[in-house]
């Protein structure tokens, strides 16, 4: 998994890098030869090449076409963490297909809250059935990182898929507003957030187009004072709420998928539905329950032209029952990105911003490939989707999903690398002002 935090952790890689390279320079056509004459000339010899000028080491480390790598500015901006500059200086290298299959990205960062930073990034694309990835990073103050993931049986066509992920983050930036679907802005707290999880999730092919799917995940999180200056602490505003300390979870999840995407990372057309059932249990004992769930995730991709393409996403999720539930573990509308059976998307506002038992969220967005050029030996596509994001949390299971929705308005920019990358920079606006998110792969 690609991880969230301070500047969503590779900002866009794919998207800078396409614009950050040059595309290949054009070659004029050699001059025509002159008509021949019966004037006889004297050959004269061709004038010596003037020395090119030196460029300073400065300039060379800072163009692309020079660099011992590409010199990406980072840029992060996120409604929770604020601004974050620095330089990524990424390696891609490429197969005999011009197709990307690793990138090799470290950091050198700052971030007002957190001080100076470094990340480490490796991602592994070694074929469409088989992905890996591993992220490590530090700052001066709070913020942790380690995540790695591997893939494997992505197509669905041999029996079993999986999917294996360990990660540990620890993150300074989360924000709580209390319970609701109206929670005020005016209640904005803080909290620290430690979080250590190990995930298996393993697929049974029974088609290539159905799939059933079990999910067991163990976390430890644990929810401390939070640090930023100016914003109040949770337990200062909220008192000891459900989740504040160390909470163990282990989730069991059974779901059942029907996927005719015609592609994972880039697609155009068909659908991915997911409906989805667990039972989440405290610290590993299975009589000792903090909650049952249920929902539904859909998405879908029309193509309206060959440059065109119209996509949705639906998610609706459901707590049947809960026995003291972590605030954390509510249904959550906000931020940038969709996790099934997690919080969704809703661009206008941070991640976290509404939380109660059941959620109910929806996306549209017209894909249009913009321009398209080769960059080291890579096609990049660029891409301009405007979207529209709805969503609301609620309290009661008889409450109508639809009714009182937050609305999002915005657009997106994205950089694709196919067959394995898409890296977005999404701005969206909403009730409390403009929000900009960045990251790899589609917000859904």
């Amino acid at each position: 998994m690609i991880g969230g935090g301070p500047l969503c952790r590779l900002a866009a890689v794919c998207l800078l890098v396409a614009l950050c390279l040059p595309a290949a320079p054009c070659r004029a056509d050699p001059p025509a030869a002159p008509a021949q004459t019966q004037v006889l000339t004297v050959p004269v010899p061709p004038p010596a090449p003037a020395p090119a000028p030196e460029s300073s080491s400065w300039s060379r480390w800072l163009n692309p076409a020079t660099a011992p790598f590409i010199p990406v500015p980072l840029i992060g901006v996120d409604p929770n963490s604020g601004t974050t500059l620095g330089l990524l200086p990424t390696w891609v290298a490429t197969n005999e297909d011009h197709e990307i299959d690793r990138i090799i990205a470290p950091d050198v960062l700052h971030n007002p809250y957190f001080g100076y930073g470094m990340h480490a990034r490796v991602y592994s694309y070694d074929s469409s059935d088989e992905q890996s990835s591993v992220i490590a990073g530090i700052q001066e103050r709070v913020e942790r990182q380690f995540d790695a993931e591997y893939q494997i049986g992505r197509l669905r066509e041999q029996r079993w898929s999986a999917t294996y992920s360990l990660d540990y983050n620890r993150d300074g930036t989360p924000r709580f507003f209390g319970v609701g679907n109206n929670s005020p802005a005016i209640d904005q707290t803080n909290y620290t957030n430690g979080q250590a999880q190990a995930q298996a999730q393993l697929g049974l092919n029974l088609t290539h187009t159905w799939q059933l799917q079990y999910t067991v995940r163990m976390l430890e999180d644990d929810v401390t004072p939070g640090t930023l200056e100016r914003i109040a602490t949770l337990e200062s505003h909220f008192g000891r709420i459900l989740g504040v300390g160390t909470t163990k979870e282990l989730l069991n999840r059974l779901a059942i998928v029907y996927d005719t995407r015609d592609d994972l990372t880039v697609p155009s057309r068909g659908m991915l539905w997911v409906a989805y059932g667990g039972l989440a249990s405290r610290g590993g004992a299975f009589n000792n329950s903090l909650f049952s769930e249920s929902g539904v995730d859909g998405r879908g991709f029309w193509p309206l032209d060959a440059n065109t393409v119209l996509a949705s996403h639906v998610a609706l999720r459901y707590l049947l029952s809960s026995h003291a539930v972590p605030f954390w573990a509510l249904s959550g509308i906000g931020g940038g990105e969709s996790v099934i059976g997690g919080e969704q998307p809703l661009r206008g506002f941070g991640a976290g911003r509404f939380y109660d038992r059941d959620s109910f969220s929806t996306s549209f967005e017209l894909r249009h490939k913009a321009l398209s050029f080769n960059a080291d030996s890579t096609l990049v596509d660029v891409e301009v989707g405007p979207f529209v994001d709805l969503g609301r949390v609620f309290a009661r299971n008889s409450t109508f999903p639809i009714d009182q929705l937050h609305q999002v308005y915005g657009v997106g920019f994205r950089g694709i690398a196919r067959p394995f990358v898409v890296g977005y920079v999404d701005i969206g606006h909403g009730s409390e002002g403009f929000a900009v998110f960045t990251g790899l792969n589609y917000p859904f």
